[in-house]
């Protein structure tokens, strides 16, 4: 599955309301990091078809990142049933993004 491109208008279907785990990237376009975890995740989602991936630029959809409370980018939030099971800034390591869908 590819990269779902999540903004205001979808986020609630397609993550809190998804029946699957998802992961979401709230990233910036002039973001080095967020350059450098970009070709992570489309290993990931390439890799793992079944696992849901999205990513919401924050200067595009300025309230869900005032929602999650989104100060530093990257942030990656791992949503589980609606809810927020985990929340990291920063690169993560392939392996570690992996984990949280197992």
């Amino acid at each position: 599955m590819s990269i779902m491109h999540l903004n205001e208008e979808n986020f609630d279907k397609e993550v809190l309301e998804s029946g699957k785990p998802v992961l979401v990237d709230f990233f910036a376009t002039w973001c080095g990091p967020c350059k450098m975890l970009a070709p992570v995740l489309e290993e990931i989602a390439a890799e793992n078809p079944d696992f849901s991936i999205g990513k919401v630029d924050v200067d595009e959809s300025t309230n869900l990142a005032g929602r999650y409370g989104v100060m530093s980018v990257p942030t990656l939030i791992f949503f589980k049933g609606g809810e927020i099971h985990k929340k990291m800034v920063g690169v993560r390591p392939k392996e570690e993004l992996v984990a949280l869908f197992k």
